[in-house]
């Protein structure tokens, strides 16, 4: 029979090391695996163990070196007592002999385990074979106890009649004594009695059943009292469990360890014990991830399933599940248009609507994303996304990949396949999204619109001009021209497609941008994908709840409902949610409370978890190295998506001198309360296309705080990185200036030794830094303090001169010595 696999979780058990990186090393090597529970072949088996096999030593060794310094840590404390002062360091020959004592206690330690699990196993036995003769002597008893009671009742029969017969005994059934049955299991053993207990008390006169009620009771409580240690299974043990299939429990991240207990009708110290034998030191409310419960949960030998408390399709599912869905009806297509910045997304838009968004747009750059309805005739009707082109707007683009049909992929004739341009063709096939290409600025004399085609093909992007399956157009969104070619090709794309959706049921969406206006409070931006949203809705959105009190379309109009591809603005948020987020509509606004609550308590607990915690090791780390240094900033934009993107471009910048460290970022204009924790944290406030209240500025010139400005997205990156660069310690360059032979040496009462030296190349400047070396080794670094000519002091001496060279804190001048002399510059740093 075929060695069974092992599982990825077994060897990161055996190795001692996080299944994570067993897994990105196979990733690496090209041996991808779907998940910590999928087997592996020997011979990769193999490759993972001569990767990590000295990752395992090192542990060890470590693991060593920590108990031998625990060893002399207690060691000392019993011989000065807890308020000692340890006034040396053991030497390497006591440290050895400790730790000789400590390996032979630790060896008695194990063999009294050993003994003791035996005595435990043996005792376990014995109540075994106890039990079994118990309810075999019961069975017996029973069967001989039927027998005579038929006799019994014959014999009754006929004394009624002739009277009882002499000589003929009475059925019985025969008394069962406890101590007859533990006498067979010890038949063959020598024991010697206790004191007292020489002489056998005769048993009480119990039916059966009493008895071995008694007995089984007792052994019950016993097991109770003494329950013997989880044996830990083998790898071939745990392979057979896995293809028998083990029962579920479903689960949620940060769960924890009183609540996985329960779900698994198991004692929360067990769980506790597990926990500490994986070096994780828990309490019974101690919350656990889901790599960390998953790992817990199969040492009981369960699998999990994530519960679907924080899982939005699971829940529109349910939801679907409940309710009438209704008709699937034909939709609008939902088209992304991508591409590099300025490349002419948002022109392309104005020539579409007919309306100059552009013009509202600072520095001509989409801040953010925009979402429209246009129709395009004969009652057919289109909804655009506009994603910003700008590199710092990845996670936007991402977001309106997912939720589109169609991607319309921008690229400029005069300017071809740029960095954002390959991004953006990720992005849709990471989505499957279908890809209609628009080749802009067609009208350029510059325009070169092959040269595009060919930079596509490069990409795997190949035209149906050029034999491809991909629609391409050529337009220019300025004049006009191919806007009209340009349209067909989408709605034959979305035809192709058959775009379908249901108008009844709870309506859900997805939030594609938000913020908090000042009259209006906290704003979302969503795109209806199915259902029908009315007034009065109670929905869930993310973490946020709430009830919609207004639905406005693109254009500031209020309506009464929106439908499937109707990008709106909805009011009624308690808080700005944010942007990516799901929004679904419930029935009952409690079950929506209950599940926010739920998802606002591990959110806390993640966020908790990501904050970074310095241990011993990481400050020495710094203080060997040189602490970093931090640029503290706080980000209040109009819009998430904004934010967003400030919040990930600045976090980009750190490097291992110099780091951002974002203490608050949100939405809104920067008040008082932002003020105040900005001073607390001297930090910097960036107020992104937002005001600052009155109160905030009043505080501000207060405390003296700055509040920087800005409407382009280009100007802060640049700004915070220049300041980051300010950071940076300078490097010091350094530049030979000369070489000078020592050839005399003479004693001047004021300033000591001198040096009599000829300059064989270069010069020598007064105030330089140098060297002096004997035979190549250095012998002293330090400053050139005097320099003479003859009787005169001087600045300068050129090569081929001779001249006396004085050197505080250093006269051991011998003849044959060399003198560097060089200088130091300070040189501004970059990030780069």
């Amino acid at each position: 029979m075929a060695d069974k696999k092992k599982r990825v979780f077994q060897i990161a058990k055996e190795l001692n090391i996080s299944h994570t990186e067993i897994m990105e090393f196979l990733e690496r090597e090209g041996l991808g695996v779907g998940s910590h529970m999928s087997p592996v072949e020997s011979d990769v088996y193999g490759r993972i163990l001569g990767e990590f096999a000295k990752e395992k030593v090192l542990v060890e060794r470590r693991q060593k070196e920590k108990n031998r310094i625990d060893i002399e840590a207690a060691r000392r404390t019993e011989r000065v007592g807890k308020k000692a002062r340890f006034d040396r360091i053991l030497t390497l020959e006591e440290q050895r002999q400790l730790e000789v004592e400590e390996a032979a206690k630790l060896k008695l330690e194990a063999e009294e385990k050993v003994r003791q699990k035996a005595a435990d196993e043996e005792r376990r036995m014995k109540e075994e074979e106890f039990k079994q003769l118990a309810i075999e002597e019961l069975q017996r008893q029973e069967t001989d106890g039927s027998d005579g009671a038929e006799m019994s009742t014959a014999k009754a029969g006929q004394d009624s009649q002739a009277g009882s017969e002499p000589g003929k005994p009475k059925a019985r059934l025969k008394r069962i004594n406890i101590r007859d049955i533990e006498s067979k299991i010890e038949q063959g053993r020598k024991r010697p009695l206790r004191k007292g207990k020489d002489k056998e008390t005769p048993a009480q006169p119990k039916s059966v059943e009493q008895t071995l009620r008694q007995t089984l009771a007792s052994i019950s409580s016993k097991d109770k009292r003494r329950r013997p240690p989880r044996r830990v299974k083998s790898a071939g043990e745990e392979q057979a469990d896995i293809a028998a299939g083990r029962p579920e429990i479903h689960v949620h991240e940060y769960m924890s360890i009183h609540e996985l207990a329960k779900a698994m009708d198991t004692n929360p110290m067990e769980v506790i014990t597990v926990c500490m034998q994986m070096g994780i030191m828990a309490t019974i409310n101690q919350r656990l991830d889901m790599d960390t419960l998953t790992l817990v949960a199969q040492e009981f030998n369960f699998d999990v399933t994530e519960d679907t408390v924080l899982n939005d399709e699971a829940i529109l599912q349910e939801l679907a599940s409940k309710s009438d869905q209704g008709e699937s009806v034909p939709r609008p297509p939902i088209v992304t248009v991508m591409g590099h910045v300025d490349h002419g997304k948002t022109s392309l838009l104005d020539r579409i609507r007919e309306a100059n968004v552009v013009g509202g747009e600072s520095g001509g750059i989409t801040q953010h994303i925009g979402a429209y309805k246009v129709d395009v005739g004969k009652g057919r009707q289109i909804t655009f996304l506009d994603t910003p082109g700008h590199k710092a707007f990845t996670a936007m683009r991402a977001r309106g990949a997912q939720v589109t049909d169609i991607v319309v992929l921008i690229v400029a004739a005069d300017d071809a396949v740029m960095p954002q341009t390959i991004e953006a063709i990720n992005h849709a096939r990471a989505a499957s999204v279908n890809i209609v290409v628009a080749i802009n600025k067609i009208d350029k004399p510059e325009a070169d619109a092959e040269r595009v085609k060919r930079e596509l093909s490069e990409q795997g992007l190949l035209v149906e001009d050029w034999g491809g399956k991909y629609q391409c157009a050529e337009i220019s969104a300025k004049s006009g021209q191919g806007v009209d070619e340009l349209m067909e090709k989408i709605l034959l794309e979305a035809e192709l497609l058959d775009l379908q959706a249901t108008t009844g049921g709870s309506a859900n969406g997805t939030v594609i941008d938000s913020r908090l206006d000042r009259g209006l409070g906290a704003v979302a931006t969503v795109l209806i994908q199915g259902g029908s949203l009315g007034i009065g809705d109670s929905f869930l959105c993310g973490t946020k709840v709430g009830r919609v009190r207004a639905v406005i379309d693109e254009r500031g109009n209020r309506i009464k409902t929106a439908s499937p591809s109707d990008p709106v603005q909805i009011l009624g948020f308690e808080s700005v949610p944010q942007a990516g987020d799901r929004f679904i509509v419930f029935e009952d606004e409690r079950e929506a409370r209950r599940i926010s609550d739920e998802r606002s308590r591990t959110k806390r607990e993640s966020d908790y978890r990501r904050k970074s915690v310095k241990s011993l090791d990481e400050i020495s780390k710094q203080i060997l190295e040189g602490q970093i240094r931090e640029l503290t900033i706080l980000i209040k934009g109009d819009v998430d998506g904004s934010v967003e993107a400030l919040v990930d471009s600045f976090s980009e910048m750190g490097t291992d001198e110099v780091a951002v460290k974002i203490i608050h970022s949100g939405v809104g204009m920067v008040g008082e309360n932002d003020v105040l924790l900005a001073k607390a944290s001297d930090a910097v406030i960036i107020a992104f296309r937002v005001s600052t209240s009155t109160g905030g500025k009043a505080l501000a010139k207060q405390e003296s705080l700055e509040i920087r400005q800005y409407d382009v997205i280009y100007d802060a990156v640049n700004e915070i990185k220049l300041a980051l660069e300010g950071l940076l310690e300078p490097e010091r360059v350094e530049t030979a200036l000369g070489i000078a032979e020592v050839r005399a040496t003479f004693r001047v009462p004021a300033l000591g030794t001198i040096a009599g030296c000829y300059l064989r190349e270069g010069k020598a400047i007064r105030d330089a830094y140098l060297r002096v070396k004997r035979n190549g080794e250095l012998l002293h670094e330090g400053e050139l303090t005097s320099l003479r000519r003859f009787k005169d002091n001087v600045k300068e001496v050129p090569s081929g001169q001779e001249c006396g060279i004085g050197v505080d804190g250093f006269a051991a001048f011998e003849i044959g010595d060399i003198i560097e002399i060089y200088d130091v510059k300070e040189v501004k740093r970059t990030l780069a």
